[in-house]
């Protein structure tokens, strides 16, 4: 039996009062998204919000999907991708779709939006490059993930709810050990004033840059956020010293 996940999921309602107000939660469906052009052939994304509100598309990962496709289409050929609080799966099969050659992805999320992940896998025919896989942050590192050491990872409206900001920063930190050469892209909508505080986080253990992206001024009016994460080159020098046998 799967034991109940850490992290804590999205409750619309379980929020305090300096929350900016949600959109309204969808009826199942299916919705047809091409990044405002980005892609030639529409994907083919299910909604369903029945199992978690993480099953409907949001507006950071609308912005990071784009961000992905107009700019960095080359790198994601040959990454090595994980993404982070996927829902559906929105963002990282968007770059399966968009970016083909040999990018292999795991699409992560709690076990109630496993069977989504794989619905709109096979929807979109990428069964042979992307999986579907249960991670819960603060929780060790599946095998899969272990074995794979991605490169790129990808995490979109993963900013919520603040008792799961110290399991997020600890799976990140996980990554990051696991591959000092990772770059996280990172997108999320501030509903709360507590939000920043994971951004707070984020810079001092991180290197944290804002992305350039050319539809900044409009994203950013909205008060969402498109960021980059990555290894603190004093961390890697440090490790790199204790595995020579290097003390200071």
């Amino acid at each position: 039996m799967t034991s109940l996940s850490p992290s804590p999921p999205l409750d619309p309602v379980a929020v305090s009062d300096d929350l900016t107000p949600l959109p309204t939660l969808k009826q199942a469906g299916d919705a047809r998204v091409d990044f405002d052009g980005q892609l030639a052939e529409p994907l083919a994304y299910h909604e369903d919000v029945r199992t978690g509100c993480g099953g409907q598309t949001w507006p950071a990962g609308l912005v990071l999907g784009k961000h992905m496709l107009r700019y960095h289409r080359e790198e994601m050929r040959t990454a090595r991708i994980l993404e982070l609080g996927a829902g559906g799966g929105l963002v990282g099969l968007a770059v399966a779709l968009g970016c083909g050659g040999e990018n292999r992805l795991l699409l992560t999320d709690q076990a109630a939006m496993l069977e989504l992940m794989r619905t709109n896998i096979s929807l979109n025919r990428v069964g042979s490059r992307a999986k579907a896989l249960i991670l819960n942050w603060g929780e060790p590192l599946p095998q899969e993930v272990v074995a794979q050491k991605p490169n790129v990872i990808i995490a979109a409206e993963c900013v919520y709810f603040e008792p799961a900001f110290p399991l997020l920063m600890e799976t990140l930190k996980d990554l990051f050990a696991l591959n000092e050469e990772a770059v996280v892209y990172f997108c999320f909508k501030k509903r709360r004033r507590a939000d920043m505080r994971f951004v707070h986080m984020a810079r001092k253990a991180f290197v944290v840059e804002a992305l350039f992206d050319e539809d900044r001024p409009v994203f950013q009016r909205q008060s969402l956020f498109l960021l980059s994460f990555k290894c603190r080159p004093r961390a890697k020098s440090t490790e790199h010293s204790l595995a020579m046998g290097i003390t200071t």
